[in-house]
This record gives structure tokens, C-alpha cells and sequence, in this order.
């Protein structure tokens, strides 16, 4: 033990000279540390929302372009949610049953040269008793009318533990309790209504800061297309319709479409037009001169024929003119076999 403490000795001075040295070296080479953000706090917004708040360190020069880069740990394992601002808070979402720790520092930009500061950090410490906690929370939406929600109770938990469930979305004003519960064979359940409440609004703006060591950033929405080959002389008219993605729920359904929006002009719009108009008229037009044409051209191939009673009535009207116009009629009896003559003589 001796010699151990005897060896600890001179190794802890070395350790506290280099450090030295390097301290010494770096106020040599002019370098200054950049002071950390101070008093960081947090505060709930709502009952799963945090919203941390820090204020800017002081003896900052003018040409600094201040930054800050913060991170969150779950029982001390990184969520790999770095993000840099220039404001001073950042809200995130908080996990109850586990400790949770924020961390911010500040990040100076001058001649691109980034310096930082040192860490400063705060934790939410896990509430309830150890290993009571939910688990196997799942919530399934029901036909955009209402969620139901089921879990397990933990492994410390005993028979009679009661679960209270709370739900909260962007919109609502406060949190609310769930209060249709049941219990399965040791499973609980709760349902609830939900649906969005009509907003134009719903969504606030994201704004995102790239920086050369970020990580990528990719969209969440597409709001814009692009055709690859426009004609000019076309017109174009677009509708939108959506389809909800496999993570909200499972649908084939799509919405219904957007009014339309046209682009570009067509030039033969008016040509087509006339075309439409000018077609079924000279139709109609060709048909009627063509009927009249085969009603004549019927009359020259086959003339009507003449009716037998206006001939003879000419033919009689025309001998009644002649006062000694006389028919002669030869008639045979086949029954008595004689043989007349008869006469009828017109008078005048």
C-alpha cells in the first residue's frame, strides 16, 4: 500500500504539471475559453412538454457569432438530438419514468474558427416508484374518431395499482384524463375521443440550421413538384390530392382533389372552337340538300304512274263534248245462248 501511495504520488504531479503546461501554453497562444451559458432551467408546458431556458454568457466580444449546441440524455445514453440555435430555450418532449438530463454550451464563430464552451447540465429526475412504471404503452386511431390506448403494469407493481392516463396534442389547450378504463387479464385499456381540432394553422413553422458537422437533414413533407417537359403551346391545369403514410394509419384511400390551377394557354382553343361549331352545321346543311337532291333524282328513275280513273275521266269528259258520240255494246248470254245487239245513243 505504501509503495502504491509512494507511486500514486509523483504520477499525480505529473498529471498536474501537463495540465499546467497546456494551460500555459494556451494563454501563451492568446486562446480564450468561452464562459458557458448560465442559469439553465426548465419549466413543463404541458405535462409531457419541457421547455428549457438559459441565459447568454457575459464578456462576449462583438465579433462572435454565438451559437448554442445542446443534447439530451436517457439514463445517461445520448438520443443523438444535438441541435444548434441562437435563441436562448428549447423545448423537447420529457420521458417520466426515466431520468432525463439536458445539456447546452455555447459555441463561439470567429474567423471560422468555432470555439465552445463547457457543458452546463440539468436533469429531470424519474418520479414514482421504481419499476411501477406502464410498459408496453400502445395507441391505435380508430377511424380519426377516437384512440384507444393499452399497456401492462410494471414488474413492481402490485395487483391493486391503478393507472391514470393522460393525452395531450398540439391544439389543445390543457392536458385531459382518459376515463373509459378497463381491465383484461392483467392488461389495461383506455379510449378516447380524438380528433384534430379545424385550424388553418395547425402546424407551427420549423426552421433548420445546417452546419457542416450536422447531420443529414431530410424533409418531412413534399408541398412541390416539378415536370420535366412543359410544351408551350399546351395548357396545363394540376389538382392535389393526399394519401395518409403506413405511421399514421393504414388507409388506400386518398383525399379528394384540390381545385384546379391552370398554367400556359392554348393557342388553337378558338380554332377548336369554330371546329365544334362549323362541323355539325355543314352536316346538318350537307344532309338536307342531299335528301332533296334523291327526292328529285327518285321522281327521273321512277316516274309515278298515272292513275287509270283520271284517264278515264278525261276520256269520258272529253266524248260528252261530242252530242253523236254513240256506243255500240255487244253482249253475250251465256246462259240462253242468244245473241243481241244493243244501242245507246247520246243525246246532246
Amino acid at each position: 500500500m505504501e509503495s502504491g501511495g509512494s507511486f500514486g504520488a509523483p504520477l499525480r504531479c505529473r498529471l498536474l504539471f501537463l495540465a499546467a503546461c497546456w494551460a500555459v501554453a494556451a494563454t501563451a497562444a492568446g486562446e480564450k475559453v468561452l464562459p458557458p451559458p448560465s442559469n439553465l432551467s426548465y419549466s413543463f408546458i404541458q405535462i409531457c412538454t419541457l421547455n428549457w431556458t438559459w441565459n447568454s454568457p457575459e464578456n462576449i466580444s462583438s465579433g462572435c457569432d454565438l451559437e448554442y449546441s445542446s443534447d439530451i440524455l436517457i439514463d445517461e445514453v445520448s438520443q443523438h438530438k444535438n441541435e444548434w440555435r441562437k435563441s436562448l430555450f428549447r423545448v423537447t418532449d420529457t420521458v417520466l419514468n426515466k431520468e432525463m438530463r439536458f445539456k447546452v454550451r455555447s459555441e463561439c464563430k470567429n474567423s471560422n474558427v468555432t470555439n465552445h464552451s463547457p457543458w452546463v447540465e440539468a436533469s429531470v429526475p424519474p418520479k414514482g416508484v421504481p419499476g411501477t412504471a406502464a410498459v408496453g404503452l400502445s395507441c391505435v386511431w380508430h377511424n380519426l374518431e377516437y384512440m384507444l390506448c393499452t399497456w401492462h403494469p410494471g414488474e413492481n407493481a402490485s395487483s391493486d395499482t391503478n393507472y391514470t392516463l393522460f393525452y395531450w396534442f398540439d391544439g389543445l389547450e390543457r392536458h385531459k384524463e382518459c376515463k373509459n378504463y378497463s381491465v383484461s387479464q392483467g392488461s389495461f385499456e383506455c379510449a378516447f375521443s380524438f380528433t384534430f381540432p379545424q385550424a388553418a394553422n395547425r402546424y407551427p413553422a420549423i426552421s433548420i440550421l445546417i452546419r457542416d458537422d450536422s447531420e443529414n437533414v431530410m424533409p418531412v413533407k413534399f408541398n412541390s413538384t416539378s415536370i420535366p417537359s412543359v410544351d408551350r403551346n399546351s395548357k396545363y391545369t394540376f389538382q392535389v390530392r393526399a394519401q395518409p403514410k403506413v405511421e399514421c394509419y393504414s388507409s388506400k384511400f386518398y383525399s379528394e382533389w384540390s381545385e384546379e390551377k391552370s398554367i400556359g394557354e392554348n393557342p388553337n382553343s378558338a380554332f377548336n372552337f369554330l371546329l365544334i361549331v362549323t362541323i355539325p352545321l355543314i352536316v346538318t346543311v350537307s344532309t338536307i340538300i342531299l335528301l332533296v337532291y334523291l327526292k328529285r333524282l327518285k321522281i327521273l328513275i321512277l316516274p309515278p304512274i298515272p292513275d287509270p280513273r283520271e284517264i278515264l275521266k278525261r276520256m269520258f269528259g272529253e266524248q260528252n263534248e261530242d252530242p253523236q258520240w254513240l256506243v255500240t255494246v255487244i253482249g253475250l248470254s251465256s246462259c240462253s245462248g242468244h245473241i243481241g245487239q244493243m244501242t245507246i245513243e247520246a243525246e246532246s
